[in-house]
């Protein structure tokens, strides 16, 4: 049996709820103007709406991602 975790994609209110609350580090991907998803940043979540999340970059600063246009992935 692999013990490795398989990335997931955060869509839902819970799935950001979640990640969250447990700490899990997300990875921030946005397209590219050719429509390439590209990695842009990553962190924790500190802070989610429906429109907008709040992540805590590494470096501790803190950057704010569309959620209409970003696409999120954590480790569950």
């Amino acid at each position: 049996m692999d013990s490795k975790k398989k990335p997931r994609i955060l869509q839902k209110n819970i799935d950001f709820f979640i990640a969250a609350l447990s700490g899990t580090p997300v990875t921030v991907w946005q397209e590219d103007p050719t429509g390439v998803y590209c990695e842009v940043g990553g962190g924790l979540i500190e802070m989610f709406s429906d429109e907008v999340v709040r992540v805590r970059n590494t470096d501790g600063s803190k950057s704010h991602y569309d959620r209409d246009v970003t696409m999120f992935q954590g480790v569950h």
